[in-house]
């Protein structure tokens, strides 16, 4: 099976996955209820969006040929209200931020630019047609597309929901995923762990991403290092809609994952990455449901589901699109590596997040330095050196 570079791997994962997509479930559920699910119908503007003509400052509506000059003020308009009558020649109307433009008016000009005396108003400056106004429908027209499906609803969307009406919001069903913690050496996290064994840290980590990503997590049991048991277990897991293992992809004696998995007739897209931590990945498809061999180890659990499981459970929910955002922020000390490897390595950034800095780790079963950090430094594989200073892509977590 092939081994490839993370841009390679992540574009398998969404072209694999997008290729094989078949839209999940629809439910209704209450607007309140909606945030981060995914929109399974169009939503069109049930009207104009402005429904009317509008102004965008506190000022005066006037025609604009009548300024520069004195006006004299007729009345004033606020939001939610309407102006009865029609602004005449060398008349101005007081109008608030989100009032209807009155009748007769063409332009607003702002409180600022003014000079008052009584019922009157002295504007030194002029005015173009349509100035400080939104026009009826300039932001949407009656039936046009406002959210499509596939969007991740975000709180804008939320209101723009509320904004048309929608106190139902038909949505598609949660993506169930199956995590198999596999290994010997793993024990409950109630147990007392001998010192050759670990708690079971892995599938409450994975349970909480899945989570994040819009899923559903199932733990299942841990598989042993014994065929029939670990045949099993995944038998079960492929009975979601997406299985995610735990360890047992590497290349020791008692790995036996992907031997379970080609008995089940999987398809393997790859099985190696190269980055550090989280080399042994493996991908595929198996009973017509895909799968990922994500290493043991708990950061690289953690990275390669936040870089490649996350892309597809994202995409399995019925996301048009998944983004992996990594932006960049300045290192605030010199930073070097091997190359040939895309490692992703603890690292805190700053408040502001414009500056990120390495932190002290012990390799991928190092937990507490995770804990220390809020996000991952992203080094390119064929760049072996940064300076204080210079520009670097981050993960945050």
């Amino acid at each position: 099976m092939p081994t490839v570079g993370f841009p390679e791997a992540r574009h398998i994962v969404l072209e694999t996955v997008q290729a094989a997509f078949r839209a999940p479930a629809i439910e209704r559920v209450p607007i309140e209820d909606a945030g981060q699910r995914v929109l399974a119908e169009d939503i069109a503007a049930d009207r104009d969006y402005p429904a009317l003509a509008r102004s965008v400052r506190d000022g005066f509506a006037v025609r604009a040929r009548d300024i520069p000059g004195e006006l004299d003020v007729i009345g004033e308009v606020r939001a939610g209200q309407r102006f009865e009558g029609r602004l005449g020649p060398r008349q101005a109307i007081e109008i608030m931020t989100g009032a209807p433009i009155p009748e007769g008016a063409d332009a607003v000009v702002m409180v600022e630019h003014v000079q008052r005396d009584a019922g009157r108003i002295r504007v030194s400056r002029t005015a173009s047609t349509g100035d400080f106004i939104n026009p009826q429908g300039c932001e949407a027209r009656t039936g046009e597309p406002l959210l499509r499906a596939g969007k991740r609803l975000d709180y804008t969307d939320i209101a723009m929901l509320a904004a048309t009406g929608k106190s139902e919001v038909p949505v598609f069903a949660k993506t169930k995923a199956a995590i198999l913690p596999t290994g010997d050496e793993i024990v409950g996290i109630n147990e007392t762990p001998l010192e050759f064994q670990v708690r079971n840290s892995n599938s409450y980590a994975l349970a909480e991403q899945v989570r994040r990503a819009g899923g559903i997590p199932e733990i299942l049991a841990v598989a042993r290092d014994d065929y029939e048991h670990t045949r099993g277990l995944i038998d079960r897991g492929l009975a979601s809609d997406l299985l995610l293992l735990s360890g047992g992809v590497s290349a020791g004696k008692y790995d036996i994952v992907e031997r379970v998995l080609a008995d089940f007739g999987a398809e393997f897209f790859f099985d190696r990455v190269l980055i550090q931590p989280g080399q042994p990945l493996v991908f595929g498809r198996a009973m017509g449901k895909f799968f990922f061999g994500l290493p043991g180890n708990p950061s690289s659990t953690m990275v390669t589901f936040e870089l490649f499981a996350r892309a597809a459970l994202e995409l399995l929910s019925g996301q048009r699109a998944s983004i992996l955002h990594m932006p960049y922020a300045r290192l605030t000390r010199d930073f070097r590596h091997k190359t040939g490897l895309t490692r992703f390595l603890p690292a805190c950034l700053s408040a502001d997040g414009g500056e990120v800095t390495p932190v002290a780790w012990h390799g991928s079963g190092d937990m507490p330095a995770l804990t220390r950090a809020n996000a991952f430094l992203v080094a390119d594989s064929e760049r072996a050196e940064w300076r204080q200073g210079d520009l670097i892509r981050v993960l945050p977590k």
